[in-house]
């Protein structure tokens, strides 16, 4: 059974977030609209922080800019002292436009062109190699003062299959014995100092998941460690921190995942021989998922076998369920006391069957010009939109208890035209 919960609240059966009215928000700047809750994030900062930094106090967070990569939502996290985590070169330059220093930039791709190790190496960006047949061309290109190695360490866990990062049958990361190839030879070419990395999976409830990767890392750096005579500077253990989509999900005991953490670093294995090395970790779901509402104005309704909600939200405005059946919670915000015991797939607008964004769900009364909230869709919420069936994308607004402003525009027919070039041969 679902109930609400912070920063959601039930006014006379209307839907208010952060203590704004979700249908004023509606009228004012039209649907769908991304509704971003900027101190629900600072609150997932700083309990996050507080979870890590109690029990190990060499500890940082590297937020994952393509969970959302807001220019707003990137000032917020600098401004809580966040670093950055990069998958590509377009977000190292957001993530430096916004004020991130190139020290607090940590550069995770893979499968890297020449020229993205090049456009790293330029920017004096930390870099994360993926695999021991990127390390070659990197160093004919330049030699990093610092280096790390993202790790496979044979475990995987996530919500989804498509989720897990690790383990077999996943195209990121290294063996043991590659990375102990690569850190000799980085060691051999003059670079200085060096950490070492994992991302096993995504969206992960389960705290023990979280003491049984770190543990292996452990055990493969320390081994590391010892037969390529490096000391690491840093050990960055990923994200993967999993957030309640789907009722009756319980939250992920992130107290319990920090102290685990802190005990295995403090440990006499890993203290005595890495010497105290920092914590990282780069959450992006964990930080802003839960932070954002998707705003959508019902159009029609269709009775039938299924009955379906039309809405003007989509595929192209929120992907995940399409991509892999991803959960996300939808509430009638005009009339949240309603009950029905009638279930309705909830589609979008776009030419596609797998145009679903819910099924079989019980939403009350529904009626068109009722306005939906679809929870929980800060991370890869717009960073997945597209503009696909030639349809613009939403606009996103953030608000907090005095202000509600928008940070991105709304899409028009010319920004989806901009950059084509009409040929003329055709005459």
């Amino acid at each position: 059974m679902w109930k609400i919960q912070t920063p959601l609240k039930n006014i006379n059966g209307k839907l208010f977030f952060a203590n704004v009215s979700a249908s004023k928000l509606a009228s004012k700047f039209g649907t769908p609209l991304f509704v971003t809750d900027s101190e629900r994030i600072i609150s997932n900062y700083n309990n996050l922080y507080s979870a890590f930094s109690s029990h190990y106090d060499k500890f940082k967070i590297n937020y994952a800019v393509k969970a959302n990569n807001n220019l707003s939502v990137l000032k917020l996290f600098n401004s809580l002292g966040s670093g950055a985590d990069c998958s590509c070169p377009e977000e190292i330059f957001l993530a430096k436009k916004i004020g991130f220093s190139s020290k607090d930039i940590l550069y995770t791709g893979n499968y890297n062109s020449d020229d993205q190790l090049s456009y790293a190496l330029k920017q004096k960006i930390m870099i994360n190699v993926d695999s021991s047949s990127i390390l070659p061309r990197l160093l004919k290109i330049g030699t990093p003062n610092t280096i790390s190695f993202r790790i496979n360490p044979g475990i995987g866990s996530g919500s989804h299959s498509v989720l897990v990062f690790g383990g077999k049958n996943t195209k990121f990361g290294m063996s043991k014995k590659d990375a102990v190839a690569a850190y000799r030879l980085a060691k051999k070419s003059g670079v200085k100092k060096f950490g070492i990395h994992m991302m096993t999976g995504s969206s992960i409830l389960d705290s023990s998941y979280f003491k049984k990767a770190t543990s292996k890392l452990i055990d493969i750096a320390v081994e590391i460690v010892e037969e390529c005579k490096i000391s690491l500077d840093f050990i960055n253990i990923g994200g993967g921190f999993g957030i309640p989509y789907k009722p009756p999900e319980k939250p992920l005991d992130m107290k319990k995942v920090g102290s685990d953490i802190g005990k295995i670093f403090n440990g006499r294995k890993s203290s005595r021989i890495l010497d105290k090395p920092w914590l990282y970790v780069e959450p992006g779901r964990y930080l802003v998922a839960d932070s954002t509402i998707l705003l959508t104005n019902v159009h029609s309704i269709k009775k039938g076998p299924i009955n379906y909600v039309g809405i003007d939200a989509g595929m192209n405005t929120l992907l995940r369920p399409a991509l892999y059946d991803a959960y996300h919670h939808v509430v009638n915000a005009s009339r949240l006391n309603s009950r029905s015991n009638e279930s309705v797939n909830i589609c979008g607008q776009i030419c596609e069957n797998t145009d679903i964004l819910a099924k079989n769900r019980k939403i009350g009364n529904v009626k068109e010009g009722d306005l939906l909230a679809i929870l929980n869709v800060g991370a890869y919420g717009f960073s997945m939109s597209s503009q696909y069936n030639t349809r613009p994308r939403a606009a996103e607004v953030m608000i907090n208890k005095k202000y509600s402003k928008i940070i991105r525009q709304r899409e028009t027919i010319n920004d989806l035209i901009k950059g084509q070039k009409v040929v003329t041969w055709f005459k």
